[in-house]
């Protein structure tokens, strides 16, 4: 039996089944393998990942330090706040490495990322902080009929200004009971009340739909207190809703007076309007303390935008408010 073993060699099943335990041990190590090597890959995406966040986190709080600073040494130098000024002029889409090369001539190893900002006067929009009266919560039905001229000027229903200031209303009060009674004071709040929105995207909290906010965002804001119009830099619809008795082609006329030089004081608007018009302190102004600063940064194919809202305090300018987003580049669609 053991010479006819060793002549033949194993039998045929025993052969098949050495070979399927082969394919077996194979089959489990090239898992684990692709395994391992997957766990690897990912490892190394997600450092990457966090490592291009972190860097794009310090990129975008750079610009917004260079923002602050632009504002401060703007409140050093005095005067009122206009168009014509360094912190109106945006800052164009550049390639990052143009900013960080030590030798202008050499920026081939620079990131492939690029940066584009702008600071916006946000007192050059209407203040809906304004509709409503500070301590009481009730609606200023002067401010109310601004903002009605305003939506109308811009072909938003007046009966949307109504809806807002009532709801600011309601969500001002309610916050305010809120306050007292966890103060220990005694009193109702206010029952179903909307929270009170910080910035204008919010007003969604208040009933109103997405695409009239959009429509509205470019006239209006949600400051922290109340704020009056910047008469240098306010678009012509702006100005007509809070100047009474202005109308849109008066408004244009005051915008290209401005061009020509901008208004110092409001009595220089004064002059420029005469005497028909009557210009109230609380409603219009030529300085600004309050800023929108935006940030976008592009690296490869993600796109990171960050909006703050500041307050500029004498030289101290302080953040308030501040979001951030993460889009990705549309991919460009083929013709045919």
């Amino acid at each position: 039996m053991s010479r006819d073993y060793e002549k033949f060699g194993p039998a045929p099943a025993q052969r098949g089944a050495a070979l399927l335990i082969a394919m077996i041990i194979l089959t489990l190590v090239a898992t684990l393998a692709s395994s391992m090597v997957w766990q690897q890959w990912r490892a190394v995406q997600v450092e990457s990942a966090e490592r291009a966040r972190m860097q794009s986190a310090w990129i975008l709080q750079g610009a917004l330090d260079w923002a602050r600073l632009i504002l401060r040494e703007d409140a050093r130098n005095g005067g009122s706040d206009h168009l014509g000024e360094p912190w109106a002029t945006p800052l164009a889409e550049a390639r990052l490495s143009t900013f960080l090369a030590a030798d202008a001539n050499n920026t081939d190893d620079g990131p492939e990322a690029f940066l584009s900002g702008s600071i916006v006067d946000a007192q050059s929009r209407y203040n809906l902080r304004n509709l409503v009266e500070a301590g009481t919560g009730k609606v200023r039905p002067l401010e109310q009929a601004v903002l009605e001229r305003l939506f109308e000027s811009i072909s938003v229903a007046p009966d949307v200004a109504v809806r807002i200031a009532k709801q600011l209303a309601n969500a001002t009060s309610s916050a305010t009971s809120s306050a007292s009674s966890s103060a220990g004071n005694t009193g109702n709040t206010t029952a179903n009340a909307p929270l009170p929105p910080e910035s204008v995207a919010e007003l969604a909290w208040l009933g109103i739909d997405d695409a009239t906010v959009q429509l509205i965002r470019p006239y209006v804001v949600l400051l922290p207190i109340n704020t009056p119009v910047n008469l240098n830099t306010a678009s012509a619809q702006v100005l007509a809703a809070v100047i009474d008795k202005l109308d849109l082609g008066g408004a244009e006329r005051l915008v290209q007076a401005r061009l020509r030089k901008h208004f110092d004081s409001v009595q220089a608007a004064q002059t420029v309007l005469g005497a028909n018009f009557s210009l109230s302190p609380e409603r219009v102004g030529v300085n600004s303390s309050f800023f929108e600063l935006s940030g976008r940064l592009r690296l490869g194919d993600r796109i990171l935008e960050e909006r703050s809202m500041v307050q500029r305090r004498g030289l101290d300018v302080v953040t308030f408010q501040r979001q951030r987003e993460n889009l990705r580049e549309a991919a460009p669609t083929g013709g045919g």
